[in-house]
């Protein structure tokens, strides 16, 4: 990715006068009090079976904690509710030739008998899309087959595979590190699928035809959750800024930096900020549910939006996971500079993309891209047009020892060790790329909040850009800031 010129961070509103608010915001947001918050999202947990997911009073203590702060604040609050198909996981075991591999079932599996399913391993040849088609499947009836990552979703692969008579699957990270996914949907189900390592996959590939038994089994449940949205009670309507986090954890854990980082930090930004600022556009925050199990809570709610509702956004933030323990410092590739996996975000999103990232490089913290990848709250407002960018941390990938040079850290670890799992608690945090990150946040928040000229042409008290403006010359305007 090519990251903006180190430079002293500047609001890209250059047609607007100098407002402070962007970086009263930046040192009003206190590293101590988001921590606060964590601290009593871990409390919260820890008196709920060990975890926060939605769907469970976890989940409900977390959002009525949130909610509560934010009416007290002064901001107009709504409480969403949607349904959505719970899970839990009852086993997950892969055994070769009578010894174990770890496996991860994915969301939403099919699942196998108690005891499990045995057959002879198939394993499918690697292409430019694997196993993303019927026709690569040849051979595999009532065989489990062993399948690449990459190039087409996981429910479409089990569903190829399925198609041709396979009886599982498993699926193989195509990167370093283990492979945790979800087929999306309860009814794209077709087969047991798991996911394991890239380096257990690789080894497996040299093992077709060996015996294999797979034990994948899931507890399913229909349930109803919520998400809470707060809007300031100033600001145009019709040229929203918004940001997003997902509140819940995965059933296995307290979800402390995966993602009450984000959730956290969010929440002390709003409340800081006030239901009442003096912006030009209102604030528009949403703490998520169920995106855990699909991204459920924020597809509803931007489904649930009419086309002139979805108008009203001008952009979307979303932040997930942004205090990783290994963390890595990554910005959402709104221009796809980085040329990997999906295209640009909707217009609007290389102008978020360069305000995050010139705010941090300014403050010497070098950036990466990070893929639209469609494995968080963004994936929706993408897919409606809605420009979105946002901070990561790093997930279940290993940090290259390139990554470990530039930010410090370990190579060879991921990002966050305990992703999804029980040790996903307050010792699960690097606060300092917590508050780095929630500065960036809070500056460009406040920033798009008094004009988001760069992203639509929309400036204070302006209704489109000057005819004769063109994109490279406002992307000028924004760079010389």
């Amino acid at each position: 990715m090519l990251t903006a010129a180190l430079a002293t961070a500047a609001t890209p509103a250059a047609s607007a006068a100098p407002s402070p608010l962007p970086d009263q915001l930046v040192e009003k947001t206190d590293a101590r009090a988001i921590n606060r918050h964590l601290i009593a999202l871990q409390r919260i947990a820890d008196r709920n079976d060990g975890n926060r997911a939605a769907g469970t009073d976890g989940h409900a203590e977390s959002a009525e904690y949130i909610a509560g702060k934010l009416e007290a604040a002064g901001y107009s609050v709504t409480r969403q509710e949607f349904p959505f198909t719970y899970t839990e996981t009852i086993e997950e075991k892969l055994t070769v030739n009578g010894a174990d591999v770890p496996i991860i079932v994915m969301t939403y599996s099919a699942s196998t008998p108690a005891g499990g399913i045995t057959a002879p391993l198939a394993v499918v040849p690697v292409d430019a899309t694997p196993g993303c088609e019927v026709s690569d499947y040849a051979g595999v009836a009532g065989k489990i087959v062993l399948v690449s990552r990459g190039a087409c979703p996981f429910a479409q692969k089990q569903a190829a595979a399925a198609d041709a008579g396979a009886i599982g699957a498993i699926i193989y990270n195509n990167e370093a590190g283990p492979l945790n996914g979800t087929l999306g949907d309860p009814a794209a189900a077709r087969i047991p699928t798991g996911g394991i390592s890239q380096a257990d996959g690789q080894a497996l590939a040299g093992q077709n035809g060996a015996t294999v038994t797979l034990d994948l089994r899931e507890f399913q449940e229909e349930r109803t959750s919520y998400n809470v949205i707060a809007e300031t009670k100033t600001g145009r309507k019709d040229n929203v800024v918004m940001a997003g986090a997902h509140l819940d954890s995965v059933p296995e854990g307290p979800g402390i930096n995966d993602n009450g980082t984000g959730s956290a930090a969010l929440l002390e930004i709003a409340l800081q900020l006030g239901g009442k600022p003096k912006v030009e556009n209102a604030v528009r925050f949403a703490w998520w549910s169920a995106e855990e199990f699909g991204l459920v809570g924020s597809t509803h709610y931007v489904d649930s939006l009419s086309f002139e509702q979805q108008l009203d956004i001008a952009l979307y933030l979303n932040f997930d996971m942004i205090g990783s323990p290994n963390a890595a410092y990554f910005a959402y590739d709104g221009d796809d500079s980085d040329a990997e996996g999906a295209g640009p975000g909707p217009y609007g999103s290389a102008q978020i993309e360069a305000a995050l990232t010139r705010y941090l490089n300014g403050r010497g913290v070098l950036t990466e891209g990070t893929d639209f990848d469609g494995r968080s709250d963004y994936g929706e407002f993408i897919a409606v047009g809605i420009p979105a960018g946002g901070l990561f941390t790093g997930a279940e990938d290993a940090k290259t020892p390139e990554q470990a040079a530039k930010w410090g850290g370990q190579a060879g670890v991921p990002y966050d060790p305990c992703y999804h799992q029980a040790c996903d608690n307050l010792g699960n945090v690097d606060r300092v790329a917590l508050d780095r990150n929630a500065d960036a946040i809070a500056w460009t928040l406040g920033t798009f909040a008094l004009s988001t000229e760069s992203v639509n042409g929309v400036g204070p008290g302006k209704a489109a850009v000057k005819p004769h403006r063109s994109p490279a010359a406002q992307e000028a305007r924004l760079a010389a800031a």
